[in-house]
């Protein structure tokens, strides 16, 4: 059975506390795919929201101040009761803020997975790399891995690395994926709902690297079945396309 039937089996409930920017795509991509989201901050709930879900994702795209001990606490309820708790770091390299508690997350917390573009994961291992806001360039395939590799060893985890060529690691085996589209990167929230794919992959899945390899093929294809359809004439018409086919 794929890893998305297994999501559609099981309809895994996800905790955000991700950016605000993209909570309603990222509910409905879910729901799409076969998840079910819910978006809690609030530091009263947030370790009583975890401990119900199947599944945690931590995204900082939006995080002001007061946000981080929320993720802190829901953190900690995951990995206490055994939940899957996904990272990702957006624009961690962009400023000192996002850096310091980038840094507290990772020490204070146990990542099932962390996903991010090449320059956020290249920074995690102090690996240097050009940058642009939450930006970066993608570098060569044989860079991803060293990276990755590195990453999976230092924090125990998953570390999924997107780009044009998207490399997924244990820190022993290392998967390769070459589905996706350009479209998915003239979007806002795309990288950001794949994290909540991942996430509910892993939750159902029994081999994490497996789950979060074929939650990355699985979304990248998605998007190439999109742009072929006669509607898409840009990223206005691309999005419902692509939502559509995280359905099918």
């Amino acid at each position: 059975m794929t890893i998305v039937h297994k999501v559609r089996e099981k309809t895994p409930l996800i905790h955000h506390l991700t950016n605000q920017v993209v909570m309603n795509f990222t509910a409905n991509g879910l729901l799409a795919y076969g998840g079910s989201p819910i978006m809690a901050k609030e530091r009263q709930e947030v370790a009583e929201m975890a401990s119900i879900s199947n599944g945690v994702l931590i995204n900082i795209g939006t995080l002001v101040d007061t946000e981080l001990e929320a993720m802190i606490i829901a953190g900690k309820s995951a990995n206490e009761k055994g939940i899957p708790l996904v990272l990702d770091p957006v624009g961690v390299a962009a400023t000192n803020f996002r850096k310091k508690a980038t840094e507290q997350l990772l020490d204070e917390l146990s990542f099932t997975a962390i996903k991010g573009n090449a320059g956020e994961m290249a920074y995690l291992v102090d690996v240097a790399w050009e940058t642009k806001g939450v930006e970066s360039s993608d570098g060569n395939v044989a860079e991803l891995e060293n990276i990755a590799g590195k990453i999976a060893k230092k924090y125990e985890t998953i570390a999924i690395i997107t780009g044009e060529t998207d490399v997924i690691s244990d820190g022993e085996t290392t998967k390769q994926n070459k589905t996706g589209h350009v479209m998915l990167t003239k979007i806002t929230g795309a990288g950001c709902l794949l994290g909540s794919i991942v996430t509910a992959s892993i939750a159902v899945g029994d081999s994490a690297l497996e789950a979060s390899y074929q939650a990355v093929e699985f979304y990248g294809a998605a998007a190439e079945r999109a742009v072929k359809q006669a509607s898409v004439n840009g990223t206005g018409t691309f999005i419902p396309a692509f939502l559509d086919e995280l359905q099918t």
